[in-house]
């Protein structure tokens, strides 16, 4: 079957559904293609910063309905236990992506925006136009296509991606629990081979969602032993873990987290979210950049349609220059971080460095984050 819209976004997660609300809230025929049933439970520190809230708001999006938490302040500690804590500079708030992305997905269908569950096995790019193809023998045309299918999919390896190629050493393990976690507190607590994020989401849910390096983790049996030899080591984690009840069946896992560059344009497709770059989790802005992508992408295809953008070539140029002004340096940052926290006796470094200058972790933390969002008029 043959359909012909304006655009066709690939993924549903975060950066895919708020770029469907935006097109669609303007009037564009969009199809977004996810391949999983909504509502689903997704591995992600599930906070968010404030800066997103002004877009949203610019979307018709009320986040207060969702009851989410509202957090003002980090604490930080290293293995040995040592805690800086600060006030985050934007603050933030806390909401599971089976929440979120559920609300979003009915703000999207509500809009006008026609959702299928399906899976894109091929993209043609010809004559200035794309055909998209799906295994339930969809075949859709369109001007336009946004790529927001996450960390790594089989797409990356038919678009011949660099990233896809090089095996990556992360693994993310992530879960609901109930307990005692101070509500307005995002707790960011570092363990030989990673670290873990810890806060409230909606309804006094506590999730704890941590990144490990996989040849640390394979050590040993299962997540259980692990979390008791390796990150209790921490003795802030061995109090969290100790004061919560698991509320999943089993904690989610995801392997092959990659955060080697990606190129924002592939093949004339957009690529927003994730599927653009990955920021290391322990920045806390990975959902707050998707969001932001999804708006840069979504005004600069208005422009495009509207013809206020000549060429393609502009608009693949003027994206990739947008999406690298916002984000190419907090992910170096976030590199940077990361890399540091590998190495105790640099990691002890930085401790004593911001505990001797306590003012030094709210620029750090504004370095990986951005300014509030603002809808352009």
């Amino acid at each position: 079957m043959e359909t012909t819209v304006d655009v066709v976004i690939i993924g549903g997660g975060l950066a895919g559904l708020t770029s469907a609300i935006h097109l669609s809230k303007s009037g564009l025929k969009v199809i977004l293609i996810e391949k999983n049933e909504f509502p689903k439970h997704k591995v992600c520190g599930e906070y968010i910063s404030n800066e997103v809230l002004p877009y949203f708001q610019s979307l018709g999006l009320n986040m207060v309905a969702l009851n989410h938490s509202n957090i003002s302040k980090i604490q930080f500690s290293i293995s040995s236990g040592k805690i800086i804590n600060q006030r985050l500079p934007l603050g933030g708030f806390g909401i599971s992506r089976y929440e979120l992305d559920h609300y979003l997905y009915q703000k999207a269908v509500a809009n006008g925006c026609q959702i299928v569950q399906d899976t894109v096995n091929n993209i043609l790019f010809e004559e200035d136009e794309f055909t998209v193809f799906t295994t339930n023998n969809l075949e859709l045309k369109s001007k336009i296509v946004l790529g927001a299918f996450g960390k790594r999919s089989n797409l990356d390896l038919k678009l011949d991606r660099d990233f896809i190629l090089k095996n990556s050493p992360w693994l993310a393990v992530k879960a609901h629990y109930s307990g005692k976690f101070p509500g307005d507190v995002v707790g960011l607590h570092n363990f030989k081979g990673g670290y873990c994020g810890v806060s409230k989401v909606e309804n006094d849910k506590i999730n704890i969602c941590y990144l490990v390096d996989y040849e640390t983790f394979k050590q040993h049996k299962n997540i259980e032993e692990f979390q008791s030899k390796v990150m209790y080591k921490n003795p802030n984690l061995k109090t969290i873990f100790e004061n919560c009840v698991l509320i999943f069946d089993k904690p989610l896992t995801i392997s092959q987290i990659s955060f080697e560059k990606k190129e924002a344009v592939e093949n004339h497709i957009l690529m927003i979210g994730d599927t653009a770059g990955l920021i290391h989790p322990l920045c806390g802005n990975g959902m707050a950049m998707a969001i932001h992508s999804a708006k840069i992408a979504s005004e600069l295809i208005l422009s495009f349609l509207d013809t206020k953008i000549n060429s393609r070539k502009e608009l693949e140029e003027k994206y990739t220059q947008e999406w690298n002004a916002n984000f190419k340096n907090r992910i170096k940052i976030g590199r940077l971080l990361s890399k540091i926290l590998q190495k105790e006796k640099l990691t002890t470094f930085l401790m004593q460095l911001l505990a001797t200058f306590p003012f030094l972790l709210p620029l750090i933390i504004k370095k990986t984050h951005g300014k509030p969002i603002i809808l352009k008029s």
